[in-house]
């Protein structure tokens, strides 16, 4: 999520935005960045990072030489983050396929990990890019992810033009899928990972756990460290965005449920760290929730 935020400001930039008043411009587009999506704890680092890296180097150089010491930074950071998806997508791999060491295996995601929304490669997604790339992705099912629907409209876009074999179902078949079609591991995203490692993610990410709990599929996250949050003690913490009701009451702008019908419409919820048994995969390696705060502590830079 940070990287397509601050790709988008690097666009911004690079077409003149900002004029002489560059540093004024590229805080206000930040702080409107970090105020859309409160819920992905990596936007708000990566937004106080790129400040913080904006103003002292304002203190040296004219408007356009600081122009394109931002859009470099960022540059560096596209080129980071892909280095580290890669790392997550082959982690993930190897942990999974070490459970099963001849057979190919079946992955159910959900929401959207992909190349379009990180750097080119992909996080849940990656994962399963990887064990495509070595031979043993037997079949991915992606949810359409209600009510927004970017399981449908980018996760399977994603998979056809990659060439995974791949099933797109609705959010309320996961579990019947996990009973009936052989999945070997849930693999999803996460906007923020919390100490105790109760992990938000678009919702409907919680009852996929809850299922996959019942029918004894390892459940994973994947997310690099920058989403994790150690100042957070619990997931009861977070602050959950929530949506526009007339994404569950219109389609493409046509009514489609009771004119007055009240909505309750989170973008996320909270899956509890006792539901992710398979671990939490990051470009470092993958833990246990148990040994999250271990692992990064002394890592990430402060929120």
């Amino acid at each position: 999520m940070a990287i397509v935020g601050c790709l988008s400001l690097a666009v911004e930039l690079r077409a003149g935005a900002g004029g002489d008043d560059l540093v004024s411009f590229i805080r206000d587009s930040l702080c409107h960045l970090t105020s859309a999506r409160p819920t992905a704890v990596n936007m708000g680092r990566a937004a106080r990072e790129l400040m913080e890296f904006t103003e002292n180097e304002s203190m040296e150089k004219n408007t356009e030489q600081l122009r394109d010491s931002v859009i470099g930074w960022i540059e560096e950071m596209l080129e980071r983050d892909v280095n580290d998806n890669k790392k997550i997508g082959n982690y993930g791999a190897q942990h999974i396929l070490s459970g099963v060491p001849r057979d190919s295996v079946t992955i159910l995601t959900h929401c959207n990990t992909g190349s379009l929304a990180t750097a080119g490669y992909g996080t849940a997604l990656g994962v399963v890019r990887s064990l495509h790339t070595l031979g043993r992705l037997k079949r991915l099912y992606c949810t359409e992810t209600r009510p927004y629907n970017q399981g449908s409209r980018l996760t399977a876009y994603e998979a056809v033009a990659e060439g995974f074999p791949a099933t797109l179902i609705t959010d309320s078949m996961a579990a019947l899928a996990m009973r009936e079609k052989g999945i070997t591991a849930v693999v999803v995203g996460a906007d923020r990972v919390v100490a105790n490692g109760d992990t938000a993610n678009k919702v409907g990410t919680y009852q996929l756990a809850i299922a996959a709990k019942h029918h004894g599929v390892p459940f994973y996250v994947a997310a690099p460290s920058t989403s994790c949050d150690l100042s957070l003690e619990s997931g009861r913490d977070i602050v959950i965005e929530e949506r526009p009701a007339e994404e569950l009451t219109s389609i493409n702008g046509v009514p489609v449920a009771a004119p007055g019908i009240e909505v309750w419409n989170p973008a996320f919820d909270v899956t509890p760290h006792q539901l992710i048994t398979g671990g939490i995969i990051t470009e470092l390696g993958v833990f246990l929730p148990s040994e999250l705060q271990a692992a990064l502590t002394g890592r990430l830079t402060a929120l």
